[in-house]
């Protein structure tokens, strides 16, 4: 299960600088709007040092962590929902990542242009998030149709699903109208199964990441505030979402390092615990209610996402379907049992070594090892 990220914005806000920076993948970044058209994806390793501790203590062959996946979408404008600049680009591109992430122009800087002509991030996330509302109403209202149409002319079962459609697009068709995101409906598991099929855009899980320069990186690191920033922390807040704070120069300096111990010292320099991109990772872990477990071995120590509350079944599959299928337990230990105790022989006489069947809840951090039959 790899974490799918879409970053957004307005043209020029530095959504690209910002993924080359993360991803240490190439993007096309100018000054002028609509310099990304075809999205840019980088498929980037989830920082999570209870994996680099794991690697040193059983050297494995292989380590292999998590991943996320960035895509860096086209710019959006007023009137992107009716086809403005890239509009329809941009919301083809978005309906395809689990969790957006919105870039907000959080800097003065005379020399690089804003599509407004002023910076104003409350105004910059307002003009996203009432085009993807916009965009969702032209989506709901084809498929009220729909289930108009089969409430009135096909059988029973058809019609009852489509009353269970049409009570979930009543709930989220005055949000939409008042530029709120369909998310925030309050919706009963059937009826938000029912409006499955629709894939609202605002639906998603969205975090905001502030984009800043590098004299309010170090101020804000250092304990100052900064107005534009507390701007989007109280919008995100609001929206019981997070906010994260990005200086694309530090992360390209950050990406350019391979010593993790020049990394951290680099960090610490400028009193940050950790990079903006894990930062942005674990925020939107958080968000989505994801975990990881670990698998480690001489052969390969690896990380795994799941969701909080997955099953050891569930975990397994993860690995393999087969897993799953033929699950007959799983030997399970705690990362922090493995640091306390250095050896899995010592956790086992420790007592901290478990079997653990179809019913236990996977923890976050667990070192597991499944036994299957197929």
């Amino acid at each position: 299960m790899a974490l799918n990220c879409g970053i957004v914005g307005l043209p020029n806000v530095g959504k690209s600088t910002i993924f080359s920076a993360l991803s240490s993948a190439p993007a096309e970044a100018a000054n002028y709007p609509f310099c990304t058209i075809n999205p840019n994806v980088g498929i980037v390793d989830v920082p999570d040092e209870r994996l680099t501790t794991l690697s040193a203590l059983f050297k494995p062959v292989k380590t292999i962590p998590a991943a996320v996946e960035f895509v860096d979408i086209a710019g959006l404008v007023k009137g992107a929902s009716k086809g403005e600049g890239l509009g329809n680009q941009f919301l083809s591109h978005i309906r395809e990542v689990g969790v957006i992430a919105q870039v907000v122009r959080c800097f003065d800087d005379p020399d690089i242009v804003h599509v407004s002509n002023k910076v104003d991030p409350e105004s910059d996330m307002e003009t996203i998030n009432v085009e993807l509302a916009l965009a969702d109403l032209d989506t709901l209202a084809k498929r009220r149709e729909r289930a108009e149409r089969a409430a009135r002319v096909q059988g029973k079962a058809e019609q009852k699903i489509a009353e269970t459609v049409l009570a979930a697009l009543d709930k989220i068709g005055p949000l939409l109208e008042s530029g709120k995101p369909a998310r925030q409906a309050d919706l009963s598991d059937d009826e938000r199964a029912a409006v499955y099929d629709c894939h609202f855009i605002s639906a998603k899980p969205q975090l905001y990441v502030c984009n800043v320069n590098e004299s309010t990186m170090r101020a804000v690191s250092g304990g100052g505030s900064n107005p534009y920033i507390d701007t989007v922390k109280k919008r995100a807040a609001a929206e019981s979402s997070a906010a994260v704070i990005i200086c694309g120069k530090f992360e390209a300096e950050l990406a350019d390092i391979d010593d993790p111990a020049e990394k951290l010292a680099f960090l610490e320099e400028l009193g940050l615990k950790e990079s903006g991109l894990g930062a942005l990772v674990h925020a939107a872990y958080r968000l989505l209610g994801l975990q990881t477990f670990f698998t480690a071995g001489a052969d390969e120590c690896r990380a795994w996402t799941v969701h909080a509350g997955d099953t050891a079944p569930k975990a397994a599959g993860v690995i393999h379907t087969d897993f799953e299928k033929g699950f007959i337990k799983a030997e399970v230990y705690s990362y922090e049992d493995i640091i306390k105790y250095g050896s899995e022989a010592k956790i086992k006489e420790a007592g901290k070594y478990r079997i653990e069947g179809k019913e236990y809840i996977v923890r976050d951090g667990d070192v597991m090892f499944f036994k299957f039959n197929v």
